[in-house]
């Protein structure tokens, strides 16, 4: 593996990475780099304020009678301009689909909860609860199994 850091003020900073495949790695070096980059912010409104949210600290986005609302860890819900497809072409891969309506921060999961009906719920730390779709559940097995 070759390194190379080129310290230079004069020019636009950019990182560029060369790999033969996606590796623990890689994912690690693309959220880090997510997380200094100026994106890695979204505008939430919440009663009267407009307030700027760490995508690290959202539990879950998800879509509440055709309005998109990012839930952080106090479970205060906040209305976001952006369409859910966008934000999930946007957001860092620890983001995952559980529903049609509904992305998940995986590291803002608390558990999976199962009924007697067979349905599966995700829980997040916050207490937030919200259902998981069989085909999303298909895929998030899939993603643990590797």
């Amino acid at each position: 593996m070759e390194y190379k850091l080129i310290i230079d003020p004069q020019a636009e900073e950019s990182v560029v990475i060369t790999a033969h495949a996606p590796s623990a790695l890689t994912e690690q070096i693309q959220e880090l780099v997510a997380q200094y980059a100026d994106g890695q912010r979204l505008w939430g409104f919440w009663e009267d304020e407009m307030r700027p949210l760490q995508v690290e600290e959202i539990e879950c986005i998800t879509v509440l009678d055709g309005k998109t609302y990012a839930i952080d860890g106090s479970n205060r819900r906040y209305r976001l301009k952006q369409r859910l497809y966008l934000l999930e072409e946007s957001l860092p891969g620890y983001f995952i689909r559980i529903n049609k309506s509904t992305l998940a921060n995986e590291r803002k999961l608390d558990r999976f909860v199962t009924s007697f009906s067979g349905a599966v719920d995700a829980i997040f730390q916050c207490g937030y609860r919200e259902y998981v779709s069989r085909r999303c559940l298909s895929q998030i097995r899939r993603r643990y199994q590797k």
